[in-house]
């Protein structure tokens, strides 16, 4: 069965980091592009960070730019997100995705799989 794991969530403070991984159970996801998103309560899903995993490139919202990265581990098949100078507003459940095509990464109905998410508080 495909699977999406995402670990390293927990409560940190406001300018802590934390480092989130998303692992992934069959080979074939490493062709899939895969992201990063986050769920506030009463907001909508949010798209943080995204890679193409062949090439290694890159995406971001404005928010996170320069205090995210988001990187890869092939060997492992594993996804990470290394978070730092963390804020109330970073809180939020963080999940994985992965699509196999597509070409807005903001858009959640364009990925195949999601994982169960991982829930991210910074207290202030």
């Amino acid at each position: 069965q495909v699977q999406l794991v995402e670990s390293g969530g927990g409560l940190v403070q406001a300018g802590g980091s934390l480092r989130l991984s998303c692992a992934a159970s069959e080979r074939t996801f490493r062709n899939y592009a895969r992201a990063w998103f986050r769920q506030a309560p009463g907001k909508e899903r949010e798209f943080v960070a995204g890679i193409q995993w062949s090439s290694g490139s890159s995406y971001y919202v404005d928010s996170v730019k320069g205090r995210f990265t988001i990187s890869r581990d092939s060997a492992k098949n594993t996804m990470y997100l290394q978070m730092s100078r963390l804020n109330h507003e970073d809180t939020a459940q963080y999940y994985c995705a992965a699509r196999l095509h597509g070409a807005n990464w903001y858009n959640p109905h364009e990925y195949d799989y999601w994982g169960q998410g991982t829930q991210v508080t910074v207290s202030s």
